[in-house]
Formats: C-alpha cells, sequence, structure tokens
C-alpha cells in the first residue's frame, strides 16, 4: 500500500459537497459538542430512525455533504478511569473501515475530543490508527498491485499536523513492511537492501556489515547465532549502522540496539510442536527501529543525534550450528557460556550494545536503549503491552516513567519493570568457567523473571555494567521488550503495529 496522505484541512466548509472530499467521518463522544450544526442536526435527526447511531458506526445518507456521505463513530466509556486514548483510535479504524466499504476515496476525518487531558492527542492517535487499519501486508501489495486505498485522508482540526503523522506513518510503514514480511522475501539481506533503499536520497548515513570476518571479529556473538547460515548467501547476517545527526549544537544523544533475527528456529535447541510459526515476525525490534530512523530523516528534529544499529541474522539449524555450552567470547571481551541457543536475540544484542557503548562514552547525554521480541515471559506478564526494565541511571533520570507517559498519551502504553540483584543471580556460570551464563534452559515463559533478567544479562555482555551510576561515565541505558506489542490480533500472523516507533520518536523530541 502506497503512503498515507494526510492533509492539514482548517475550513469547516471543507465538510461540504464539492470541497474535494467524498466522505465526512465524525469521531466524537458527544455529537452536540462537535460545534457543526449540519452534522448535528444530521445526526439527531437520524437517531430517530436508526438506534444503533451513537452507539456504533453509523453510515447516514447526508444530502449536501461531502460525497453525500456522514459516518458517525462514537467514543463511548470516556468517563471510565481505566479507559485511555485508544478508545479514539477503535472508533477512528471502524469509521475508516466504513467509508472505505462504502466506496468513499477522500474522506474528511473530524476528531472531538473528550475535555479529559488523558485524550489530548486524541486527532493524531486517530489518525494513525487510520494508518494501522489501511496497511496491507508487503506481499500481497507486491503480488496484487500496490494501490492506496484512499488518495487522502482530510484532517479538520485547528491543531492538526499532517507533516508530522505522515512521517510518522511512513517510518511505521517500513517497520510494518520489515518486521511482518516472510523469511525469505525478508531474509537478512534483503533487510538490509530494504533499509537502504527506504533511506535514499535522506539526511542519514548508513553502511551495511557484510563481509564475515569483520562479522566475526567485531561481531561473535551475533556471527554466533548466524553461524549456520554463513553457508547460504541469502541467509547470511547483516549489520545495519544509521546515524541522524541534527544540523548545529547537540544537546541529547540517542543509541538503539534492534534485534532483527529474520527466523528463529531456536537453532540445535529447536523449537518443535509448531513453534517456529510466526517466527518471522522475530525481527520487530529492528524493524521499529529502522522505522523510526525514517521518521526522524523527514522530520529532521534538531538538537539530537540519533545512532542505530540493526543485527540481523537467521538462528539456523545445521552442522555449524552453534550449541548450548559453548563458551564465546562477546565484543566487549566477556565471556558467556551458552545457556540455550533458542535464546539468541540478548546475544544480537550485546555485540550492538557494546558498539554503542564505545560511541555513547564521548556523546552529549546519552542513553541507550535495546529493542526486541525477546521474551515469551514478557506476554505472559503483560499480554500485548510493552515492557522496560532499565538500569540505575536510567531510573534515576526516570526514563521508563517518561517513556510509560508518552506511551499513555500516544496509545502505545508501556509496563515498567524493575531490574533486581536476582537477576544477576540468573546469569551466574556455576561452572565458573565462563564470566556469565546466557540463559537458563527453560523456555522464558515459566521462568520466573523470565524478560527482567535478559537485562541483567545484557549490561554485563555489553559492557554497560561498568556505566552505573558511580562511573566516571554513567549512561542511561533501558530494555525495550515488545513481544507482546509487536503485532495485534493472532500473535503468530496478525498485522504488525510499529511500536514503540510513535512513542520512542515523542521521547527523542519532547
Amino acid at each position: 500500500m502506497a503512503q498515507v496522505n494526510f492533509i492539514d484541512v482548517k475550513d469547516n466548509d471543507a465538510i461540504f459537497e464539492g470541497n474535494g472530499y467524498d466522505a465526512v467521518v465524525v469521531v466524537t463522544s458527544d455529537i452536540d459538542a462537535l460545534g457543526i450544526d449540519e452534522i448535528r442536526l444530521l445526526a439527531n435527526h437520524g437517531k430517530n430512525i436508526d438506534a444503533r447511531i451513537g452507539r456504533s458506526p453509523t453510515l447516514l445518507f447526508a444530502p449536501g455533504l461531502a460525497g453525500g456521505r456522514l459516518i458517525v463513530s462514537p467514543v463511548n466509556d470516556t468517563d471510565n478511569d481505566c479507559q485511555d486514548v485508544r478508545l479514539y483510535g477503535d472508533a477512528a479504524r471502524q469509521a475508516l473501515q466504513v467509508a472505505l466499504d462504502a466506496g468513499a476515496k477522500r474522506p474528511l476525518l473530524i476528531v472531538n475530543q473528550h475535555q479529559s487531558d488523558k485524550y489530548r492527542q486524541a486527532l493524531s492517535v486517530s489518525a494513525l490508527a487510520c494508518g494501522q487499519q489501511l496497511w496491507q501486508a508487503l506481499e500481497r501489495r507486491e503480488a496484487l498491485g500496490d494501490e492506496a486505498a484512499f488518495e487522502a485522508i482530510g484532517l479538520l482540526a485547528t491543531s492538526a499536523n499532517a507533516a508530522v503523522l505522515n512521517a510518522m506513518e511512513a517510518g511505521r510503514i517500513l517497520a510494518r513492511d520489515l518486521c511482518g514480511t516472510e523469511p525469505e522475501r525478508m531474509s537478512a539481506t534483503a533487510f538490509a537492501q530494504y533499509c537502504v533503499e527506504a533511506y535514499q536520497d535522506s539526511c542519514l548515513k548508513v553502511s551495511v556489515v557484510e563481509d564475515r570476518d569483520v562479522l566475526e571479529r567485531d561481531y561473535p556473538l551475533l556471527s554466533a547465532v548466524g553461524r549456520s547460515s554463513f553457508g547460504v548467501p541469502r541467509h547470511q547476517p547483516r549489520v545495519v549502522k544509521v546515524e541522524y545527526c541534527a544540523e548545529g549544537e547537540i544537546s541529547h544523544s540517542y543509541f538503539f540496539a534492534g534485534k532483527g533475527v529474520v527466523y528463529d528456529t531456536g537453532g540445535a535447541d529447536i523449537k518443535i510442536a509448531g513453534g517456529m510459526a510466526g517466527m518471522s515476525r522475530d525481527k520487530g525490534g529492528a524493524a521499529a527501529v529502522a522505522g523510526l530512523m525514517k521518521t526522524l530523516s523527514m522530520l529532521k528534529p534538531k538538537g539530537v543525534r540519533v545512532v542505530a544499529e540493526l543485527g540481523l541474522v537467521r538462528n539456523s539449524i545445521g552442522s555449524e550450528a552453534f550449541v548450548t555450552d559453548e563458551i564465546i567470547t562477546s565484543h566487549a571481551g566477556v565471556r558467556v557460556r551458552i545457556g540455550n541457543t533458542d535464546a539468541e536475540g540478548r546475544l544480537v544484542l550485546a555485540d550492538l550494545l557494546s558498539h554503542l557503548r564505545i560511541k555513547a562514552e564521548k556523546a552529549v547525554s546519552p542513553q541507550l536503549f535495546s529493542v526486541a521480541t525477546l521474551t515469551g515471559h514478557v506476554v505472559r506478564c503483560y499480554g500485548s503491552y510493552t515492557a522496560v526494565v532499565e538500569n540505575s541511571v536510567a531510573r534515576e533520570n526516570q526514563v521508563g516513567l517518561r517513556l510509560q507517559t508518552i506511551g499513555d498519551e500516544w496509545g502505545e502504553p508501556i509496563e515498567v519493570s524493575r531490574l533486581r540483584r536476582d537477576d544477576y543471580s540468573k546469569i551466574v556460570d556455576p561452572s565458573g568457567a565462563a564470566d556469565i551464563l546466557s540463559s537458563n534452559n527453560a523456555p522464558s515463559s515459566v521462568t520466573a523473571r523470565g524478560h527482567q533478567y535478559p537485562a541483567a544479562f545484557l549490561l554485563k555482555a555489553s559492557g554497560l555494567e561498568a556505566h552505573g551510576l558511580t562511573a566516571t561515565t554513567p549512561m542511561a541505558y533501558t530494555h525495550v521488550d515488545i513481544a507482546g506489542s509487536a503485532t495485534e490480533g493472532d500473535p503468530l500472523y496478525g498485522k504488525p503495529t510499529a511500536a514503540p516507533l510513535v512513542g520512542l520518536f515523542a521521547h527523542i523530541t519532547a
């Protein structure tokens, strides 16, 4: 599907026939508070003959209005303390589908938000929800043609900023394409090339590491995960390096490591009983970071430097596969005993973080992040929500709480977990032969603190543990586990969400 095109509309006359739109879509918690008499009168008259109005998305025959179509999608339960701005997104998605089914090509979206401050991003969340609803899988578009469902979506509001929303959605489309595409079409090599093409003619600095000798020297843990894939050219690992640097003085620096396991068989600890299904989605972290960089390149925020490394690898099975009990030295010089080859994502991230750590040592106000579909445990704990686990420096700077607050505002909710001393106990190698153990040999979903303790491993294996609160160069580090939030609906083949791209962008530009 082509880029969704949002357009700022300031004039209320756009609701009428002949002003460029062919449907009026209203998302509101109170039709009487909308302030547009023509819409209010039509909706209230319609209630006399259709009891669905005000209870579910409804299409009304509206002579004189754009396209003769008025679609009213109610936002109910707004006074419920547990509800959030996603109410508006849900209503907008349902309404846009009605408009699409009715044949509209240029709908005009009107969002009348509730007075509560928690709904202040209701218009933006509604618009982005429309993009989520309209996205179609890359394989489908390539097979059947890449045609936009709508020519444009008008946003009737004084506070709309279509340029920002278009850039956000462009990043989200890239992220969904990368995450949701099958493992041959979006292999490590294809993922890297897709990024290079997406960033063409942008302000980003982009490079791809593909030489095996360089990968094994500089990314030894990542290369171990991909050891059995080196023999198949199209499956060989890649590391994509991307940097955005604003012109002028830099006040904050951000560093992102993205897990891009393009297919996870489990390796020698092979996934069984259908456990491999959906494992082409194990690249959601790298995909979200890649999309974030696309958005940054379009909006060019001032005062920030953002550096990303995407680790792209296939965890293949074969005679060359790495195995449990091996001891492999990370880029940071930490000897890691492999506890389970199906805990491969943390190995990929550790080397990326080590490289980013070195860059961050001389950066202005650095914050480091790892973004990954890492554990089944986070899904057991929080369902479809993102979780963050932070080191003491990030916690003191309230990075997790800021992300959580921003996530609530933008409809990408986040749960904040706490790193504990118990998490470090789990990565002790009982033999003493290695510095640390990568994991236990049970699924994370049945392991106590299964999504928290990988952060302890990442801190140790990457060398970031030496940059705590009392260090000469303390560094804020936040691990972001999106195993539950990377897709919606069907856990195996549901539509990718691009989470937490919007929240991370808002954090960077706040």
